[in-house]
């Protein structure tokens, strides 16, 4: 993270609650916390949202899952309009809710790269997390093949790797076509009236600085982390 506090931690591992609770809002794999450990957290202010993906599974062989395979992480994409699926997302984000998190982080919304005949299906589980979670907050990480229906269902919006990204040979900026149609995305973004972050990711104070500067530009908060979202 860069020296000034971020406004979000994004941290997929486990512990380090007493870091965590310097932060205002933190997104957590519900798995790896006790609701002792997120009582903890809400206790000292901190807005505790639990991770949910919803095109892609990692778990055991299920009938939802289709026979390709992300090649970044290694789970399985699946059918988002399986109902059997549906029910599964459903019910992680139920018990999240139950065991004291304030809200939802919805991932792997991109499915119109990949299957775009997926992406009404999407909003249709998107709006049931909407039906179950009530008034809590709904943060989703890009969708924007959804847009500008998603905004009427979610709080807020992370566009992830907004300006720099990872590669097989380290971090580095996007080429300019490709931060100019990423402006363009965040231009649509901000009449949504909705909260906005970007998550980047960089290992130097250059890249990083970049990276903060021109999300400011675009009325977003950054958040900057390292591939895993190890950093705290």
């Amino acid at each position: 993270m860069t020296d000034e506090r971020a406004p979000i931690c994004f941290y997929y591992g486990n512990g380090k609650l007493i870091d965590l609770a310097e932060y205002p809002r933190v997104v957590l794999q519900p798995d790896f916390y006790k609701p002792e450990e997120i009582a903890y957290l809400k206790g000292k202010g901190v807005h505790v949202l639990a991770y949910l993906t919803l095109s892609e599974d990692t778990g055991p062989p299920a009938e939802w899952q289709r026979t390709e395979v992300n090649p970044d992480w290694g789970g399985k994409f699946v059918h988002v309009g399986h109902p059997d699926w549906v029910s599964h997302v459903v019910g992680q984000a139920r018990d999240a809710l139950a065991a004291g998190f304030d809200g939802l982080f919805l991932d792997t919304l991109n499915v119109e790269l990949t299957f775009p005949e997926d992406v009404p299906h999407l909003l249709t589980l998107v709006a049931a997390l909407r039906a179950e979670a009530g008034s809590a907050y709904i943060l989703a990480n890009r969708g924007f093949g959804m847009l500008p229906r998603l905004a009427e269902l979610v709080d807020g919006v992370v566009f992830e790797s907004f300006s720099a990204r990872w590669t097989e040979e380290g971090y580095a900026a996007w080429p300019p076509d490709t931060l100019e149609f990423h402006a363009q995305i965040a231009e649509q973004l901000l009449r949504l009236q909705l909260d906005l972050y970007a998550l980047d990711y960089a290992d130097d104070p250059g890249l990083t600085d970049f990276a903060v500067r021109r999300a400011r530009q675009f009325g977003m908060q950054c958040i900057v982390s390292d591939r895993a979202l190890s950093r705290v």
